[in-house]
């Protein structure tokens, strides 16, 4: 067993996988160190298939004629053939599979000259004779038969024959001992967030980056604070620990590179004594395809890909980026939502979703595309009104729960993002508001009485300082920059309940949502 951390000494632990490749694996093993072949025929077969078991007649009619006949096994010895005098060589570690490019046993290949010049699939009578030149082939056997999936295209296998073609992981190893329980050491080194990560075996890394066209070794970013080179595979290593999937990967690596963005301003955050942390909006076709959560519980636990990208992505600025609480990241309370926060936006929730719109279209992605927001935000608050049935009356409720934001009178400083439940979205909805409008009604609504906000009002000492402002004094005074509240809806269709997260430090001394599109797979 070995744990793998990232490549360059001055890029600090920025990443973790678990070597685990099959004990008979010879370390420098290539697909092209399999005995080349000879020419005749060859045939491929393992075990358990049945319908290599059927062809059994015809590989010994094949073993009588004057063309050579080579049997490859791909898992052990076959009781059948071995009865029938038809010998079988191994293909130990299914690299001769993998270069002859098997995808279904039995397969049937014409060798000339080092090249495979035809090749049947699975029985088919007429295929295997018209190949062979044998007329009586297959006697008394069906016309057709499909075939097995080949080992070589079966995990773990797969992943370990992929690794070998691109030479193997690009990061180094770290010697665990051999009882050493490997996420008992990953908790030990510091690599988790807590909680048990999943050992990124190199399989598994390799499983994770099939969710991506992307190269392995290409850099996405680097990551403060202490700018640790972000790759690829060091991004997928950390989504294997956080429990993702290789269809989230993605996501994760689109929300890398928005967080580590100038505008997002990451190392800042990472600092901060606040309470916040990177939050993940997502939008677009991908989140209904990896099943993500925007119904019930939509901020909270339960659905794999809401928890694990948003906890990948905290991983990721962790182990690259050497974010450690009581180090860099001297939150003074923290919330949970630095272990993970990530939801996606109902879209579906109005006969005409165009009307309102989505938070990644609003923010200049075209329709139809998947995109990541990145806000820095702390956890969520909630607001009640079970009462208010006009857009105008909620909207006073909703200004007064974003009021709250910070300090009920701190203003400019902070930004917001509001999540909108469907039975307050449906209030919205019925009076025709569209999502400008309602910014601009919630903005008007938080435009604040100075006298109840200046330092001391209400016997409360915090708040604006007066003497700091324009003389003469503007009356009222904007909780919110017009581009400092993001608007979302989500969540379960029962509850007229609404929430608003927090943001750290707004605008160009703190931190600007970022919103960009996914590059997809599909």
């Amino acid at each position: 067993m070995k744990i793998r951390r990232g490549q360059g000494g001055s890029d600090g632990w920025s990443a973790v996988s678990c070597s685990a490749m099959s004990p008979s694996a010879p370390a420098t093993a290539q697909p092209g160190d399999a005995q080349p072949l000879a020419d005749g025929w060859v045939v491929v077969v393992k075990s358990d298939c049945p319908t290599c078991s059927l062809v059994a007649g015809a590989l010994q009619r094949l073993q009588r004629a004057p063309e050579p006949l080579q049997v490859v096994a791909q898992d052990h010895p076959i009781g059948f053939l071995d009865e029938l005098g038809i010998p079988t060589a191994l293909d130990h570690e299914l690299l001769l599979s993998h270069r002859l490019e098997v995808d279904t046993v039995p397969t049937l290949l014409v060798r000339r000259g080092g090249d495979s010049v035809g090749r049947a699939v699975g029985w088919n009578r007429a295929e295997w004779r018209r190949l062979t030149g044998i007329e009586d082939l297959g006697e008394g056997l069906p016309e057709q038969r499909p075939g097995c999936g080949a080992l070589n295209l079966q995990s773990p296998h797969a992943e370990r024959l992929a690794l070998l073609d691109r030479g193997g992981p690009l990061a180094r190893s770290v010697e665990i001992g051999d009882e050493e329980d490997p996420i008992e050491a990953c908790f030990r080194r510091g690599w988790s967030d807590g909680l048990p990560v999943v050992p990124p075996t190199a399989e598994r890394v390799q499983r994770m980056l099939g969710g991506t066209r992307r190269d392995p070794a290409e850099v996405l970013a680097r990551v403060a604070p202490d700018y640790g080179v972000c790759t690829v595979e060091k991004a997928a290593i950390n989504a294997v620990m956080a429990g993702c999937l290789p269809e989230y990967l993605p996501i994760v690596l689109t929300a890398i590179e928005a967080a580590c963005s100038e505008p997002f301003n990451w190392h800042g955050l990472a600092a901060t004594t606040y309470f916040s942390g990177p939050v993940v909006v997502v939008n677009g076709p991908v989140a209904s395809r990896i099943g993500m959560n925007s119904g019930v519980n939509a901020l909270g636990q339960g659905n794999r890909a809401n928890s694990t990208i948003g906890r990948a992505l905290q991983l990721t600025l962790r182990n690259v980026g050497g974010v450690v609480p009581g180090g860099i990241d001297r939150a003074t309370l923290g919330n949970p939502g630095k272990l993970s926060l990530c939801f996606t936006e109902n879209e579906d929730w109005r006969d005409d979703p165009a009307a309102w719109g989505s938070l990644a279209a609003e923010r200049g992605v075209e329709a139809g595309r998947s995109a990541v927001t990145l806000f820095a935000g702390e956890g969520p608050r909630g607001i009640v009104d079970q009462l208010s049935r006009t857009p105008e009356s909620l909207a006073w409720s909703l200004a007064a729960g974003l009021r709250s934001v910070a300090h009920p009178k701190l203003v400019l400083g902070f930004d917001a993002l509001l999540v909108l439940s469907p039975e307050h979205c449906r209030v919205i909805d019925q009076a025709g508001w569209s999502r400008a409008r309602l910014r601009g009604e919630l903005l008007e609504r938080l435009q604040l009485p100075l006298a109840e906000i200046e330092r001391g009002a209400g016997g409360c000492a915090e708040g604006v300082a007066k003497d700091r402002l324009p003389d003469p004094a503007p009356e009222k005074l904007p909780k919110l920059r017009p581009d400092a509240l993001l608007l979302a809806r989500a969540g379960g269709g029962a509850g007229l309940f609404s929430a608003v997260l927090g943001g750290w430090v707004g605008g160009s001394t703190g931190s600007i949502p970022v919103t960009r599109a996914v590059e997809e797979l599909g």
